[in-house]
């Protein structure tokens, strides 16, 4: 790959990365996304990017994804798919595998910009080793993980390995070189709790693909829930089962939502693939015949990537009923296809958003508040229409990947080159 404006290494660890990625596997959704809009964007703009993430299974070591843009899988760990939470003791055989790779290669970067704190920790040992400036994107925070999943079995938050992650992050959001920070919410989090100068950390939102997600015409939306069979009283709901993300909230809101609405129906796509995201599911079941609306949710699995922009076209409403969310790039998605959504406070994406014009917002832990906001673009045409015209506008504007692309780039221009000068100095 010929090197024209710069050369990027982009390191994501965990999940199943590649050109399309296999969403709905675990540890596959929105970070992935990100990580590679982001490079295709890079790519487009004329950068050489290489991806680098993990190698396991009976994945290739390289996917060519285009003339700028490769994806580079590094063998470690074994060959069995590991969590993101179960990764903690291999990164030591990753910086080392990744950097005998870049030698051996002889491959030049002139900024690392990883995600998500395993990638963190092992990008800042190669960004070290190689005396190049790192940039890291966090996506969510241990601190703020931690707190949120307080009086959870002690057997299940001992997994998660918190007091490691958290000192990992404390020391490494000083060793880097700036931190993007994907909502106002997170970046005040990192200067409150990881005690971090705010001229350190800079907001940039993650992006949409706004020639996919558009709105479509009602001759389009009509066809889209015969299809589907997903109709104006319908509340969609998509993600990887998790727990953080709220399901059971938005079951316990439903009862008071049919009070309201009697047609209304939850529509469920909770990609499950793991033992414990069908237990989860069980879970959720649970709880939806203990609130009486077992008959009232549409259970759905992985959603296929060509029915996702129909998936949120053809709902009444959309809903992000997260206890905890960074962003929220279903949310923005959903409002790009003009559907009106209702948006959790316990994320940074509330902040940004006007509401009542652009979406609204409630609490997912109070389901009677959440029922009520579900219900007003179902039982109001004007707030309907008012949601779908300027939430559609705004999101488009606001969240388009190229423009989230230049803004990042602007901050990885501010540090490239920064440690020419101490190469220098040892060579000489």
């Amino acid at each position: 790959m010929a090197q024209q404006n710069g050369s990027l290494l982009m390191i994501s660890l965990h999940g199943y990365v590649a050109g399309s990625p296999e969403l709905g596997k675990p540890d596959t959704g929105g970070q992935v996304i990100f990580v590679l809009e982001l490079a295709k964007r890079f790519a487009r703009l004329g950068y050489q990017v290489d991806v680098m993430t993990r190698q396991f299974e009976d994945q290739p070591a390289e996917d060519h994804i285009n003339d700028n843009l490769r994806i580079l899988r590094i063998p470690f760990g074994g060959k069995d798919f590991i969590r993101k939470e179960d990764m903690h003791d291999w990164y030591g055989d990753f910086v080392t595998n990744a950097l005998a790779k870049i030698r051996k290669q002889g491959l030049s970067y002139d900024v690392v910009n990883s995600h998500y704190w395993d990638a963190g920790v092992s990008g800042q040992k190669i960004a070290e080793e190689l005396q190049i400036p790192h940039i890291h994107t966090p996506h969510s925070l241990g601190w703020w993980k931690q707190k949120d999943m307080a009086g959870n079995p002690e057997e299940e938050m001992a997994g998660y390995r918190f007091e490691e992650r958290i000192q990992k992050e404390f020391v490494l959001f000083r060793s880097c070189d700036h931190i993007i920070a994907t909502s106002e919410q997170q970046a005040e989090l990192i200067e409150d709790h990881y005690a971090l100068p705010r001229d350190h950390i800079t907001m940039i939102p993650p992006g949409i693909d706004e020639g996919r997600f558009t709105p479509a015409t009602p001759e389009t939306v009509a066809a889209a829930r015969a299809r589907l069979g997903i109709g104006r009283h319908d509340v969609y709901v998509v993600g990887r089962a998790a727990e953080n993300k709220g399901y059971d909230l938005i079951i316990q809101a439903l009862p008071a939502l049919r009070r309201l609405q009697p047609e209304a129906r939850l529509v469920l796509a909770a990609g499950a693939n793991s033992d414990s995201d069908i237990a989860l599911l069980e879970q959720w079941k649970a709880v939806a015949a203990e609130s009486g609306v077992g008959d009232a949710i549409d259970w759905r699995g992985y959603v296929a990537d060509e029915d996702l922009a129909d998936c949120y076209r053809a709902p009444g409403v959309f809903a992000l009923p997260s206890r905890y969310e960074p962003f929220g790039m279903t949310a923005v998605e959903a409002m790009a296809c003009g559907t009106p959504t209702v948006m959790t406070i316990h994320g940074g994406l509330h902040e940004q958003i006007e509401f009542g014009r652009h979406a609204l917002v409630a609490d997912p832990k109070r389901p009677e508040e959440y029922a009520a906001m579900l219900n007003m673009p179902m039982q109001y045409d004007w707030m309907r229409e008012t949601l779908a015209v300027e939430g559609a506008r705004f999101a488009r504007r606001a969240f388009g990947w190229t423009g989230i692309a230049r803004r990042t780039l602007n901050i990885f221009q501010q540090f490239k080159g920064r440690y020419e000068a101490y190469q220098v100095e040892e060579i000489a």
